[in-house]
């Protein structure tokens, strides 16, 4: 259990990270709905593709099953590298020109597809794949509400390093996983 939520958390920070940025572009004068909206949208896509990715992996886990904890390892390692890499990198919050439903579910989906790729560690944690991805989707919605809040107070400076945390956590839960399996 204490895994998943160690999982949840850093795969919030990416979400957390782009919902600082969201907030420090002050286009909405009202900020409550901002947040909420901003961590429906990204708690739902974090609770949703860690699923896809668990099915997917159970479904190939009887070709790969020798192998599910160096695949694993990987998975997490490159997600995690990807992660430390952004962390470096300019948002694309600054391009946003206005934020809307359709700008908000594309930042969804894309902070969202390296928890695809984590779900496939699931099928090595003896937890509920499905109760470890409502954990996700509740941490996600919780650190992207507050993210909101945070960049609307000037925190950006938060923001890359929550993505660099996210990553690194992600990068050592990769070594536990070659490491006791």
């Amino acid at each position: 259990m204490t895994e998943v939520v160690i999982l949840a958390i850093a795969l919030s920070m990416d979400a957390f990270a782009v919902s600082i940025g969201l907030g420090a572009t002050k286009q909405h004068s009202k900020v409550a709905p901002l947040g909420i909206l901003v961590a429906i949208y990204f708690g739902i896509f974090q609770g949703i593709m860690p699923i896809i990715g668990y099915l997917g992996g159970k479904g190939v886990l009887s070709w790969i099953e020798s192998y599910t904890s160096w695949i694993a390892f990987l998975l997490l390692l490159l997600i995690g590298a990807k992660m430390i890499f952004d962390s470096f990198s300019e948002g694309i919050e600054e391009d946003i020109s206005k934020i809307t439903h359709r700008v908000i579910l594309i930042l969804a989906i894309a902070t969202s597809i390296d928890a695809m790729a984590a779900g496939f560690s699931l099928t090595l944690f003896p937890v509920n794949p499905f109760f470890a991805c409502f954990m996700i989707a509740v941490i996600t919605f919780a650190f992207s509400w507050l993210g909101v809040f945070v960049g609307t107070r000037g925190g950006t400076w938060l923001e890359s390093k929550a993505e660099l945390l996210g990553g690194v956590t992600l990068i050592l839960m990769a070594i536990k996983i070659l490491l006791i399996t």
